[in-house]
């Protein structure tokens, strides 16, 4: 998950920069990750929407499956939409990562 900088580039500032930037935006995805698990826990315990950690979960991971749940149907009545915020988070992650390591090396 966090990566350290060639031999030849550990003391610039550009790949300084670029590794704290890459850490800082994983740790960003972790915390995205761990709401949306927290939402779908949350989901199970009936009367947990009334809390205010709930609520902030869910303003936190709504603006993230809103736009899914236009396009992805309940399953057998069952909202698949978090699996697939799961992975398409882990793309942009990804995705992210290979942009901002293109650019430091």
């Amino acid at each position: 998950m966090f990566l350290e900088a060639p031999r030849g580039e550990r003391g610039s500032p550009r790949t300084c920069n670029t590794v704290a930037l890459l850490t800082l935006l994983d740790y960003l995805f972790l915390l995205l990750y761990l709401a949306l698990l927290v939402r779908v826990i949350l989901s199970w315990v009936p009367g947990a929407l009334g809390s205010g950690a709930a609520l902030f979960i869910y303003r936190i991971t709504d603006p993230l499956l809103a736009p899914l749940r236009r396009l992805v149907p309940p399953v057998g009545g069952l909202d698949i939409t978090p699996l697939i915020a799961f992975l398409v988070l882990g793309a942009a992650q990804r995705i992210v990562r290979e942009i901002l390591l293109s650019l430091m090396f």
